[in-house]
């Protein structure tokens, strides 16, 4: 909303590009068209062939047209995956002024090839906007992009930025913490506008969180002999960094049942809810049980194409006989609205807590009746 909002007050400066997520494009022109009441076929979206509907009526160009590809609408709604193929030929020779762009691609590799594709696309417009309820998943790191992007003057060298606000990490260069108060008013008086959500969504409900804890004969007999595994030293944890992820898959195994029993109760309460988990194996139990028991859900995953994501979400929002969404944590996690639910259950934690706060932030948002 903040974007389309700024974007409605540059007319001028328009036409725009929105780099955003796969499963988001149609979402983002629905969303444009909506608030700014254009006309749909002045927004452009680059799809593969495979990308659904488009019910909307808005200019498609399939990513394998034959030929350049031609940004020729009022909004150019693109994917990340195709940035690095169109850049040189035709973005940077284009008369786009304005860009948003949906930051989860910078934050995590900064030698990606779009990463680096996208960087001098920013660059050249006369605005950018950078959008995302968490610009820094876990480390100070994860936003150098991200500034490099917005005021290559001030951020411009990755060795700096580093050595001051990175430092005293012990999983490798740059992977810590220092200085966090400057690094803060550093970017709040050069980039950054912070909106929090207590500010400005006064009216949504107290998250109320509950631990479900249980024991089981078959979760103790996987857990507890890997115990010793995991009692090293934190100096020897590069070394030793694949027991916790072993450790973790196998707890993923053993509390299947346990799971699976528990979702019994929420599904008797008829009420409609999310469920996360990490493990394809847990995600799997979890669907196929659903279903067995005839409850209507949606599942997405890394496995689900970015094109069906977007009816997926309308049908869960929509549709008041599915009940469950199925989501990965990493795959379902991000940018989509599905506050149909008011229930979130996670399966399984992720390593970074900022991941967990993103996927229950799904039903946590504007549109949450209270």
């Amino acid at each position: 909303m903040l974007a389309i909002a700024f974007a409605g007050c540059i007319r001028d400066s328009w036409p725009v590009l929105v780099l955003t997520p796969a499963s988001l494009r149609l979402h983002w022109a629905s969303m444009i068209q909506q608030w700014l009441n254009i006309p749909s076929n002045d927004i452009l979206v680059v799809l593969s062939q495979s990308s659904g509907s488009n019910k909307g009526g808005f200019t498609i160009v399939p990513t394998n047209a034959k030929g350049t590809i031609h940004l020729d609408g009022v909004f150019n709604i693109i994917s990340y995956d195709v940035i690095s193929k169109l850049q040189h030929s035709l973005i940077m020779a284009s008369k786009l002024k304005a860009s948003t762009m949906c930051v989860t691609l910078l934050k995590k590799n900064a030698q990606a090839k779009r990463t680096r594709a996208s960087i001098p696309v920013l660059q050249k417009a006369q605005y950018v906007i950078l959008l995302s309820g968490t610009p820094a998943l876990s480390r100070p790191i994860e936003l150098f992009k991200q500034l490099e992007a917005l005021y290559p003057d001030v951020y411009k060298n990755v060795h700096e930025y580093g050595n001051r606000y990175c430092k005293d990490g012990i999983f490798g260069i740059y992977k810590g913490a220092s200085k966090h108060d400057e690094l803060h008013n550093l970017i709040k008086a050069t980039v950054m506008i912070h909106r929090l959500k207590k500010d400005v969504l006064s009216e949504l409900p107290v998250k109320r969180r509950q631990q479900v804890k249980f024991a089981t004969p078959i979760m103790l007999d996987v857990m507890f002999p890997k115990r010793g595994v995991v009692s090293f030293d934190i100096s020897g944890c590069i070394v030793a960094q694949e027991a916790p992820i072993g450790i973790y898959t196998d707890s993923a195994e053993a509390k299947i049942p346990a799971v699976l029993d528990y979702l019994r109760t929420v599904v008797e309460a008829v009420c409609k809810f999310l469920i996360f988990a990490h493990h394809q194996h847990m995600i799997a139990s979890i669907h196929q049980y659903l279903q067995k028991k005839k409850v209507a859900c949606i599942r997405i995953d890394g496995g689900t194409p970015a094109s069906s994501r977007h009816a997926l979400v309308t049908d869960f929002q929509e549709k008041d006989d599915i009940k469950a969404a199925v989501l990965s944590i990493k795959a379902g996690g991000v940018s989509l609205t599905l506050t149909a639910a008011s229930t979130v259950i996670f399966a399984e934690l992720s390593w970074t807590p900022g991941d967990i706060i993103q996927a229950e932030d799904h039903a946590h948002r504007i549109g949450q009746p209270y």
